[in-house]
Formats: structure tokens, C-alpha cells, sequence
């Protein structure tokens, strides 16, 4: 018997199994007790058995919406009822920093805190039983609740479901794609994790800036050169974006120079494209075809319009004319690139028809609309908490990336490239915009601006043809 077999068999019942997804995220969201369960794995893995089981997508998400909501429903009727008792419950009895903690993050963002509070784990328990202890309104309350369910629950489910549904896949592959596979993944994850390093460290309060400021105090035409980038800005030498440029443009250009002179798809790309043929089921499929409509000319557009429209009514010209010169740059490049390698894609669609893959249109895009935006977001928040926008930005990319190797438009080293790519144009804007100061772009409503481009995305998604 395969190992397949053998989970499918220990795969509770479809009732029994939506029961203990919903039984998981109330736990996950229940104050005190959530504190202690490792909800995130546990109902990835529960999510993961019903795609196995292939129970409907959308029963998996309403029982996990309905526990969350009920969840924070309950802390909320808790902290509302029980105010005087709750601190002498274990285990806030013993960890009443758990208790300070929720209440900085309820006092920073008000009404907003249950929305955000249910997507950072620390405070995750803590705040819908902080807004009942300070009798927040339950009517802004149970708004507040309903919507961060809506959303957490597909977000949550999602991974895991879709995981289930490619076990066997994962369980039988090909001989010799193991490795590649955990390769692959190990080679995101430490890129990742450099790059959240060395952003930390090339920014003023970082080790790194502290030491190139050091060393070029100690030499005149040195010192003269970081004074005069220091002052064009905010004081800070832009060590983080001249040190993006130099890296991804010399990355940019090897890679390059290697892909041409390879005249076809690399041996890494015939084994990641095998790789990904043997992984990729109807699901997984539809889920990239989703990802190339929103990468696409149409969805960027819908992406982006609310907040271009919001800049300009803010009279934010500087950030509108930048953000916009790196979306026509990146469009410009990516034609140019195209049309000068002329490298034959894996796989051309009828939509594809006549279009060309080095480099990918799709994920250098991606990288500048998500890179750009994470980094205008970041420039107004304190720096310790920058890397977590960083990190938001990071995980966007990657599916859209890897979305490109599931439906086979794409060889692996076309991601590179324009990926590599996009961080050239990220890294141009934003030191063309660091060569003065500028007015913060704070306060946004970014619910109403994410939640118009939602709309829109969903629209294109849905009416319009792929292109």
C-alpha cells in the first residue's frame, strides 16, 4: 500500500472532517486558548486532508469562516462580561505581557486593531477580548469581525486545500525531482531570508550602514560623496537601493549573457518544467490561470488605478510620476528584452500567439507593482516594522511567479531574469525619489483603496479575456 493510501484511509469522514475545521479555527481565535494551540498548522493540515478528500472548496471555507468569527465572537462576549476577571485567568495570570501587548496594538489602531489583529499572531487571541474588556461597540465589532473572517479564512484554507489535492502527485514523483524540489524551495526560503537581512542591515539603524558610514568618514572624496547623498534626502545615505542596483543589475546581466549563449532552455529549466508537469493537477492549473489575468496588462491596471486615482487627488505628483515611470519602464523593458533574446516559451497558448518568454512579463511586473509598493508603504512606518511589508510583498510574488511554471508558459531561468529584472527598475525609482524629500503620502485609506482594487481585479478576472 502507498503512502497515499495509507493517509487517505486515516482521512476522517467529510462531516466529521469540516467539524474539525471549523473546531480548529475557533480554537485559533479563541482568547487564552489560541494562545497555546498552533492553529496555523493545524488547520493547514485538516484544510489539506478535505482537498485530498476532494470535499467542495467552499464548504472548507465557510465552516473555517463561521469557527473564526465565532471565535472572536466569544472572546469579545468574554472580555465584555468578564472585564474584572479575565487578568487572573491563566495563563494571563502568569503572562501579563500578552495582555499589554494587545492592548498597545488596540490603542494604536482603534476599531481597525480586530481587522489587522486577526492576521498578526501574537496579538491574534488577545484583541477581540481587549475591545470587549474596553466595551468597544459590538456593532463596529461584529463588522470589523465578519470582514477579517472573509478574508482570513480563504487565506488560511487555501495552501493547505490545494496542497491535499496534489498529495499523490507529491508522493509519486518522477524518480530523481525530489531533490529538486526541496532545492527549489530551499533556495526561496534563503533568498528570502538574505534579503530581509541585508535590508535590515543597509538601513541606518543597521550594522552594515554603520559600518560603510565609518569608512567613508575616514576618506575625503568618500565622505564627500555620502554628505552629498545624505543631504539630497532625509538625512540617510539610500545605501539599500544603490546596493539593490548594483547587485540585481550585474545578477541581471550574467544571467543574461548565460541565457543567450545557452541558445535553449537550460538543464535547470527541463528539470524544474518536468518537475512542475508531474506536480500540477486541474486545480492548481485553474489557480494559475487566475494569477496570469491578474498579472496581466488588465489586471496590473485594476490593481493600480484606485491608488493612482487617490495620488493624483492628493495632488502626491511625485509619487504618481514615479510609481508611474516604473510600471512604463518595466513594460518597456520587458518588450525590448523579448525582442532582442527571442527565446521560444515551453508552451504558447492561443493568447500567447507570437509572444516571446525572456524575460517574464508576469513576474517582473509583479515584483515592481508589489517591490514599489511595499517600499512607499515601509518609508512611513517605524524601521522595525518595515521587514514585515517586505515580507507581505515577497509572498504576493512567488505565486505569481511560480504560477507561470504550473500552466508551462515559462521556463524557470524567464522568472529569474524578470524577476531580477524588476528589482533594477524598484531599485531606479527609488533612488531617483530618495534624491529629495518628499511630503509623507500618510494618511491613506487603504481599506477603501484595497478594497476598490479587489473589486476590479475580480471584474477582470471574470469578463475579460486573458492577454
Amino acid at each position: 500500500m502507498s503512502l497515499a493510501d495509507t493517509l487517505y484511509q486515516l482521512t476522517p469522514s467529510p462531516p466529521l472532517l469540516l467539524l474539525l475545521i471549523a473546531a480548529i479555527a475557533l480554537v485559533e481565535s479563541l482568547a487564552l486558548v489560541g494562545l497555546l494551540v498552533p492553529g496555523v498548522v493545524l488547520i493547514t493540515a485538516a484544510a489539506s486532508l478535505a482537498g485530498h478528500q476532494e470535499i467542495a472548496l467552499a464548504a472548507v471555507i465557510a465552516v473555517a469562516f463561521v469557527g473564526a468569527v465565532v471565535g472572536d465572537g466569544a472572546s469579545f462576549l468574554l472580555g465584555y462580561t468578564q472585564r474584572e476577571r479575565v487578568t487572573r485567568l491563566w495563563p494571563l495570570s502568569h503572562h501579563p505581557e500578552w495582555l499589554a501587548r494587545g492592548a498597545r496594538f488596540f490603542q494604536r489602531y482603534g476599531t481597525l486593531s480586530v481587522f489587522f489583529g486577526r492576521f498578526v499572531g501574537p496579538v491574534r487571541p488577545m484583541v477581540p477580548l481587549i475591545a470587549g474588556m474596553l466595551h468597544m461597540s459590538p456593532r463596529a465589532f461584529t463588522w470589523a469581525n465578519l470582514a477579517s473572517a472573509a478574508l482570513w479564512a480563504p487565506a488560511y484554507v487555501l495552501p493547505g486545500y490545494l496542497l491535499g489535492r496534489t498529495w499523490q502527485q507529491l508522493l509519486d514523483l518522477p524518480e530523481g525531482t525530489e531533490t529538486w524540489l526541496i532545492a527549489l524551495a530551499v533556495l526561496l526560503v534563503a533568498l528570502v531570508v538574505v534579503f530581509s537581512w541585508l535590508r535590515q542591515q543597509v538601513t541606518r539603524p543597521g550594522r552594515l550602514y554603520r559600518l560603510a558610514a565609518n569608512g567613508a568618514r575616514r576618506h575625503p572624496v568618500m565622505r564627500r560623496l555620502w554628505l552629498a547623498q545624505s543631504w539630497r534626502g532625509r538625512g540617510e545615505v539610500p545605501l539599500a537601493s544603490w546596493l539593490l542596483l548594483i547587485l540585481t543589475l550585474g545578477a541581471l546581466s550574467g544571467w543574461t549573457l548565460m541565457v543567450i549563449q545557452h541558445q535553449g532552455p537550460l538543464n535547470m529549466d527541463l528539470r524544474v518544467d518536468s518537475l512542475f508537469a508531474a506536480l500540477t493537477s486541474p486545480a492548481l492549473a485553474r489557480v494559475g490561470q487566475v494569477l496570469a489575468r491578474i498579472g496581466d496588462t488588465y489586471g496590473v491596471l485594476a490593481l493600480v488605478l484606485p491608488w493612482g486615482l487617490w495620488l493624483l487627488w492628493k495632488r502626491h505628483l511625485a509619487a504618481f510620476v514615479h510609481i508611474a515611470a516604473g510600471l512604463g519602464g518595466i513594460a518597456l523593458l520587458n518588450t525590448l528584452g523579448k525582442a532582442l533574446i527571442g527565446r521560444d516559451r515551453p508552451g504558447t497558448p492561443d493568447y500567447l500567439t507570437g509572444s516571446l518568454a525572456y524575460p517574464s512579463a508576469h513576474a517582473s511586473t509583479a515584483v515592481v507593482v508589489a517591490g514599489l509598493a511595499a517600499a512607499f508603504i515601509a518609508q512611513e512606518l517605524p524601521h522595525r516594522q518595515r521587514h514585515w511589508v517586505y515580507w507581505g510583498a515577497i509572498l504576493l510574488v512567488v505565486p505569481m511567479a511560480l504560477s507561470r511554471l504550473v500552466i508551462g508558459v515559462h521556463w524557470l531561468s524567464d522568472l529569474v531574469g524578470g524577476a531580477l529584472l524588476g528589482l533594477v527598475v524598484c531599485a531606479l525609482v527609488r533612488l531617483a525619489w530618495q534624491q529629495k524629500p518628499h511630503p509623507p503620502l500618510a494618511p491613506c485609506p487603504w481599506w477603501w483603496l484595497a478594497a476598490a482594487s479587489l473589486v476590479l481585479v475580480g471584474a477582470r478576472v471574470a469578463w475579460l479575456p486573458p492577454v
